[in-house]
């Protein structure tokens, strides 16, 4: 079973998320900024991330970066989700192979998850 870790700090958009992946057959966990997940990184190691860009705490940017540079999360893929247009998300950071912009559809969420994983 794939684990996918969520963060975002809107938890209604956390718990829809869970819920549709739970239901595809993944394990979900769930995190509300960048440094929550970097710290439930040690319990179940992921094989994505999903993480919204704007965030207090922690930002998605600031998230990359210590994913990044650390080798033993370096190769985990991760999904960058935002309201804002994908240009500027790439303008500010690099590191993520998905970009998922909000609000989502159902099926734009499985195509991005089936894409990362690949």
């Amino acid at each position: 079973m794939k684990t996918i870790l969520v963060v975002d700090d809107e938890w209604a958009i956390a718990e829809v998320l869970e819920s549709l992946l739970s239901d595809e057959g993944y394990r979900v966990i769930i995190a509300n900024n960048g440094k929550q997940a970097l710290e439930r990184l040690g319990e179940w190691p992921p094989d994505l991330i999903m993480m919204d860009f704007m965030m207090p705490v922690m930002d998605g940017r600031a998230t990359l970066a210590a994913l990044q540079s650390d080798p033993k999360t370096a190769a985990i893929p991760v999904i960058v989700m935002s309201s804002l247009p994908e240009q500027t998300i790439a303008e500010r950071c690099t590191g993520y192979v998905v970009f998922l912009r909000k609000p989502f559809r159902v099926a734009a969420v499985l195509d991005a998850v089936e894409s990362a994983l690949r």
